[in-house]
């Protein structure tokens, strides 16, 4: 791909900017808690997943699906069809060396939730947040300029402790948009028929257990994934370990209302996230039987596909000095108190 001349580069960018302002608030609120030299590529990733997320929800279903991967197959080729969003991410693959299969595994997760699709077991409810969260997970760590897979490993882990977060807090309105996330094996264990839940989604303790069981898997991850964002570069790990730990207190919330998310939506105060994001760097550890546990199976070809790639001829930037940004990530949490269901709630646009 012949490197952009300066206008067309600042063009591109700019028309993504303003793709994110006007479509999803949290991304462009989140790009403020990154280092320029990762907010600038991480533009162009989300740039490029609202246009696949506008091109699916604009119920195209499998033609759309299909016309996307050819767009990625233009970008992973050098060759970018001449639109703003695709010329800017094609050149964040070719410096970051991401392989085909992460954001393919993006469009796959957004077709899924198209198509309005079941998860019967919590390995299916993993697959799907390995394609909607993990995925972009991988990207940014990437973006950041690490590829250790077990490092790796742990942000994928972060992504899907995240969507299970966003799917215990949202049931009810969920439900009452037709979808359930919910794995429905559990659901049945409990006693519950899903699609009589769907017809009529009243909470009961019966639910409250299955999401408290939700709960528990996403905390199991969290725990993990610390070791994974000690890992990262300073300047990043302050961003990432407020997601982490302000995204896991909405669970202790929906615990603190009675594990009831149908009738009542979790918010978590201003002041409890203040708190939370002014410990969580002290909060965090690498341990290591954490960060050598295998990775969720159901993210292990995300991981899998970086290891095959080759690293990028381009070395990364120097790392800037580190600098606290504790009010930005409050303003930022402020803002997605909303969480959307694709991409850990930053794609859809609330």
């Amino acid at each position: 791909m012949p490197p952009p001349d300066p206008e067309t580069l600042q063009a591109d960018m700019a028309a993504c900017r303003a793709m994110l302002a006007g479509g999803s608030k949290s991304f462009h609120a989140a790009s403020r808690l990154l280092p320029r030299r990762v907010a600038e590529p991480a533009t162009a990733l989300y740039a490029f997943c609202r246009v696949a997320d506008d091109e699916i929800d604009l119920g195209g279903g499998a033609r759309a699906l299909a016309g996307l991967q050819d767009r990625l197959e233009a970008i992973h080729a050098g060759a970018p069809m001449p639109h703003p969003a695709d010329r800017a991410f094609a050149r964040v693959v070719a410096r970051f060396a991401i392989p085909r299969a992460l954001p393919e595994a993006l469009l796959e997760g957004l077709a899924w939730d198209a198509e309005g699709r079941c998860y019967e077991t919590i390995a299916d409810l993993e697959a799907y947040g390995a394609r909607v969260a993990a995925a972009v997970g991988a990207i940014m760590t990437l973006l950041m300029g690490v590829r250790d897979p077990a490092a790796l490993a742990r942000a994928c882990d972060l992504g899907v402790a995240m969507q299970f977060t966003n799917i215990a807090r949202d049931v009810g309105e969920d439900a009452r948009n037709g979808r359930l996330y919910l794995p429905r094996a559990w659901l049945r264990e409990e006693g519950l028929d899903p699609d009589a839940f769907l017809a009529a989604p009243v909470f009961s303790p019966a639910l409250g257990r299955v999401v408290a069981r939700l709960l528990r898997a996403a905390d199991m991850l969290y725990r993990r994934s610390e070791s994974g964002i000690a890992r990262l570069p300073r300047d990043c790990r302050s961003g990432i370990a407020a997601a982490r730990f302000v995204y896991a207190e909405i669970g202790r919330q929906v615990e603190r209302q009675g594990l009831d998310s149908v009738s009542r939506r979790a918010v978590v105060p201003r002041h409890r996230k203040l708190r939370l994001m002014a410990r969580s760097l002290n909060m965090l550890a690498e341990r290591p039987a954490d960060l050598a546990a295998p990775p969720l199976e159901a993210n292990r070809f995300l991981i899998e596909a970086v290891q095959a790639m080759p690293h990028p001829v381009e070395a990364p930037l120097p790392v800037p000095a580190f600098r606290e940004r504790l009010l930005w990530a409050v303003e930022l949490f402020d803002r997605i108190d909303r969480p959307d269901r694709g991409a850990v709630g930053i794609v859809r646009s609330a």
